[in-house]
């Protein structure tokens, strides 16, 4: 078997995403997702004028060498775009190689480690009190764990309160949109968002709360500190993490779970807090690590020291990306949870697969490879719209994470 063809699909049914798709001489076809919010045309163009010509009369069976071909012939290795684009190529390899064996992801992987993937959603008001009320929608939907995210008085904004409760997109705008941080306005009304919720629902339910890089690690440790008596499953990305030593400081007061690494694209970004366990969960995901072929290597040196998954699963990654990571969440024995965050109607009929939410856990299929498919021609109609991730500066105007 050899390739023969490669291309990219770019669609935007409600949100733009980059589908890979391989083609091969005995008519087995595979797909992956390619998809870097705000930064799609940048993957495509590596894509097409980089790398698919180095992937014609190749042998896809071969993943681990052509995924090393890619990494290591590039010579200008990691980055977001280098990553993604090989996550893509090697989704829709790792496709392959299940239809022509006749079985679903997980059992090439080596099969399951559980009969169903916990999940959380994405709970937000723009006051406490709507955000308690979403929580019990959630509860009463099945879910055992529930992300939790509200405003914060005195900011027009804040990240993770969305105007579609179900189908949260931050990427709003032609050009970035500005929003308004105050710290210390945050740490103050956080926990007591957490302290309504269990007043409450109880400790029955999971609760996770994400920070979004946003403070610095003495601040961390506070509000981790602050939200011990809540018992939250994890505070995550409660600091940009280029610097890895700096969750040392967090863990020094904080008994709080700590999780990070959705933006994450390699091991090495996330070595020092494996090995050191600095941090509880990693967020690493399919399509931004480099794909199944690498992101088994991170969870594989996760699980040495303790540290469990809980991959990235917002709205950004197609349907494709959570098919396969739902393969791989089945089969990975360090597995924690993963995010679910659920795409739009028209998103699920692009992109038709064979997984299922119930009971508060998704299942995946059992259909050769990891079971999503792309309808090109419904994609066709949907045709791609530039849209840009939000920025974020302090009150005094100075430029702060987003």
């Amino acid at each position: 078997m050899k390739i023969i063809n490669c291309k990219t699909i770019i669609t935007c049914p409600g949100r733009n995403f980059v589908t890979v798709k391989i083609e091969t001489d005995e008519g087995v076809y595979g797909i992956g997702d390619a998809t870097l919010n705000g930064r799609e045309l940048a993957v495509v163009a590596y894509l097409e004028e980089h790398l698919f010509p180095c992937l014609i009369g190749r042998d896809p069976a071969q993943i681990e060498d052509i995924w090393q071909y890619l990494y290591r012939g590039a010579y200008w290795r990691r980055g977001p775009v280098t990553m993604t684009a090989i996550a893509g190529i090697d989704t829709a390899l790792w496709d392959i190689k299940g239809k022509v064996a006749g079985l679903p992801l997980y059992e090439l992987l080596g099969g399951r480690s559980r009969d169903g993937v916990m999940v959380y959603g994405h709970a937000n008001g723009v006051e406490i009190e709507e955000t308690v009320d979403e929580v019990a929608k959630y509860i009463d939907l099945g879910y055992k764990a529930i992300r939790a995210q509200c405003g914060v008085p005195g900011l027009p904004s804040t990240y993770g309160v969305a105007k579609d409760k179900m189908y949260y997109e931050p990427a709003d705008a032609e050009l970035p949109s500005e929003n308004v941080w105050s710290t210390e306005k945050y740490m103050k009304h956080v926990p007591q968002l957490f302290e309504r919720l269990r007043d409450k629902f109880g400790f029955d339910h999971h609760l996770l709360h994400d920070v979004h890089h946003r403070l610095t690690p003495i601040q961390a440790g506070r509000l981790g500190k602050d939200l011990e008596p809540y018992r939250l499953f994890w505070m995550e990305d409660a600091v940009p993490a280029e610097n890895q030593e700096s969750f040392r400081l967090i863990r020094q007061h904080t008994t709080t779970p700590l999780a990070v690494g959705e933006i994450f694209n390699t091991i090495f970004d996330c070595q020092q807090l494996i090995t050191e366990q600095l941090i509880d969960y990693i967020r690493t995901t399919v399509v931004h690590a480099g794909g199944i072929t690498h992101l088994r290597r991170i969870a594989n040196l996760a699980d040495l020291y303790h540290v469990r998954t809980g991959s990235h699963g917002a709205t950004d990654l197609s349907p494709v990306c959570m098919g396969a990571a739902l393969h791989f969440d089945t089969w990975v024995p360090n597995f924690g949870i993963q995010e679910y965050m659920r795409h739009t109607p028209e998103t699920d009929e692009v992109f038709p697969h064979d997984y299922h939410f119930k009971d508060g856990y998704l299942h995946a299929g059992s259909k050769p490879g990891h079971g999503v498919d792309i309808d090109e021609t419904l994609a066709a109609r949907y045709p791609y719209k530039p849209a840009y991730l939000p920025v974020n500066r302090l009150e005094d105007g100075t430029m702060y994470n987003w």
